[in-house]
């Protein structure tokens, strides 16, 4: 599998990404890094605990870092968590719920599709 196809597994988009940074190394070497990232584990601890301000802080993150590497598919939906656990503190457990479900199966989408991509390096 080559970069490109890695992007399309997972629902990224490599066209952004490479406008962002132009040579394949260094896009390797920031999806590569990502594996490492802790926003996801820090999310999910956050959720386990019920401390709402904490998993909105993660899901930003993990937001952000997605946006920055065209995670397409993940960069939605954390962005979509991360609006559900805005604001005053009135959350809906169920809609959370259904989100981090989302959250979970593209992130391990899209950590699947890195990992065998660095297996082939």
């Amino acid at each position: 599998m080559n970069l490109k196809e890695c992007y399309e597994k997972f629902g990224g988009s490599f066209e952004e990404v490479s406008s962002r940074l132009p040579r394949e190394t260094m896009i390797k070497k920031f999806i590569f890094k990502f594996l490492n990232d802790k926003s996801y584990e820090n999310l999910m601890d956050s959720l386990d605990s019920h401390d709402y301000s904490q998993a909105f802080i993660a899901s930003h993150t993990l937001k952000g870092v997605c946006q920055n590497l065209a995670f397409t598919r993940l960069h939605e939906s954390s962005h979509d968590l991360t609006e559900a656990l805005r604001g005053d503190g009135s959350h809906d457990e169920n809609l959370i719920s259904e989100l981090r479900e989302k959250v979970t199966a593209d992130y391990e989408l899209t950590t699947g599709a890195i990992m065998e991509l660095q297996a082939e390096e």
